[in-house]
This record gives structure tokens, C-alpha cells and sequence, in this order.
């Protein structure tokens, strides 16, 4: 089975699909397309064989049957392994329903803050959050979210264990570090939580080892320097998310 992804730094919706696998560690080939979007690319090319739609992520079997939408993948997964979603009833709808949210809504988050995990983008973050009311009502729903979920299930992630739904908001959390985005703290102890997932900090790990620069998911600056609008690059670790003044929570 293969997983054919876009570029780490920038790509979530490849990322959702990805780190659920490594996760749960379910077995995949990675196929890492660069991102060109210009007509007749190599990336455009190499899609269209695989997808009508020709984005990323698309999920081939060994039968070479092609599955693209990350919910759709996320759905395909959970065909053959159980563990994707809850497995108590209510949970699992409760689940399902969050993950629709992320699917389809928080346009504004999404827009004014792309993910970027290299970047680190706190005086960009201060302006959209002060221009910015969707901003402000997508984190505030997030938030919400993320309460109501942890308190319901106790943790260490939104149903207990990692599931699709901590999987679909991992780049929401890539989004709030590096736009230094106002949240509680319990929402930025979920976020380390999440950072130091093995899944998850494998993704950041490739994503900070890219050493690309792709403009077109790049509105705040000129290059992957200093030199551009970002303040200067606080190395990770391997393992961790640099959440300031957050001690880091082992992972359940």
C-alpha cells in the first residue's frame, strides 16, 4: 500500500492520513511528490495518474485501486483496523463529528495561517489575531472542542487513545505554534501531547529535514531564512513541539 503525499512542511491534509498510519503502525510505502503547481508539472502530472481530483493525499492499494480525500483514506483505514476511531458507540460518532468540523470548516484559520512547521511567525500570528474575528471564533470553537472532548475521556488525546480525530487536528496544533496563537493551557498541554506522539514527531522531524521553500504556501515571507518576515528558527527536537512555558506530557 502506498500513501502519495505533498510536501511535510506545508501539506496538512497529507499529513492527517500519515501520521494516523505511522501511528497506529500500519504499514504504507510513502510517495513524497514535491509541490508544483504549475500546468503540465511533474507533481500535476504524477497526481492526475493517480486522481481525478489531482491533489494530495491519494492512497493507492497493492491492486493499484487509488482512494484520495484524507477522510475518505481515514474511512478506508478504518475498514481494517478498528483502532482509527473509538470504540465505544458514542464516542466514535463523537469522534466522526469532529472530524467532519475539521474536514469542512475553520476556513479562516485555515487561510490566514497555512501550516508552515518550520516558521515561526508570532509577530503575523499578533496581526491576525487583532484583524481577524473568524480567526479568533475558529480557535475559540477549537478550544471548545478540545475541552469538551478531553474532559469526556480523560485523556492523554480527544477520545483517550490517538485516533482519527487527533490526527486530523495535529496541523491544526502545527498552526497555533507557529503563529503563536493565544490558547489555554490545557489546550497547550494537548499540544505537546500531540507533538510527541512518535507518528506525529516523525512527520515534524521530515518536515524540519526538508530544507524547501515553496512560495505559493508562503504569503509571510521571502525565503526559509531568518531574512524573511519569521523571527529566527528555534531548533526542535525529534520528539518535541517548542510550546513555550508548557512542560512536555508524555504521550498515553
Amino acid at each position: 500500500m502506498q500513501l502519495v503525499i505533498g510536501n511535510k512542511n506545508y501539506s496538512s491534509w497529507s499529513m492527517r492520513p500519515w501520521v494516523l498510519m505511522k501511528q497506529l503502525g500500519l504499514p504504507f510505502e510513502e510517495v513524497k511528490l514535491r509541490f508544483d503547481f504549475s500546468p503540465g508539472s511533474p507533481f500535476r502530472q504524477a497526481v492526475a495518474r493517480l486522481s481525478p481530483a489531482g491533489q494530495v493525499p491519494v492512497l493507492v492499494d497493492d491492486g493499484g485501486h487509488a482512494v484520495w480525500d484524507s477522510l475518505a483514506i481515514i474511512e478506508t483505514l478504518a475498514e481494517a483496523d478498528a483502532a482509527v476511531w473509538p470504540a465505544e458507540r458514542r464516542a466514535r460518532a463523537r469522534a466522526r463529528s469532529v472530524v467532519a468540523e475539521m474536514h469542512s470548516g475553520f476556513s479562516a484559520l485555515r487561510s490566514h495561517c497555512p501550516m508552515n512547521i518550520e516558521a515561526r511567525l508570532p509577530e503575523v500570528g499578533a496581526r491576525v489575531w487583532a484583524e481577524q474575528a473568524a480567526v479568533r471564533g475558529d480557535v475559540g470553537r477549537i478550544e471548545a472542542l478540545f475541552a469538551e472532548a478531553l474532559q469526556a475521556s480523560g485523556g492523554p488525546f480527544l477520545f483517550g487513545s490517538f485516533s482519527a480525530a487527533d490526527a486530523m487536528y495535529a496541523p491544526v496544533c502545527m498552526r497555533f505554534v507557529s503563529y503563536a496563537l493565544p490558547v489555554s493551557g490545557l489546550t497547550l498541554a494537548y499540544m505537546q501531547r500531540i507533538a510527541a506522539a512518535p507518528g506525529v514527531a516523525a512527520w515534524i522531524a521530515d518536515a524540519l529535514a526538508e530544507a524547501d521553500f515553496f512560495g505559493e504556501d508562503e504569503p509571510y515571507r521571502t525565503a526559509r531564512t531568518p531574512h524573511g518576515l519569521s523571527t529566527p528558527h528555534t531548533p526542535h527536537t525529534p520528539h518535541t513541539l517548542a510550546v513555550p512555558g508548557t512542560p512536555e506530557t508524555p504521550p498515553g
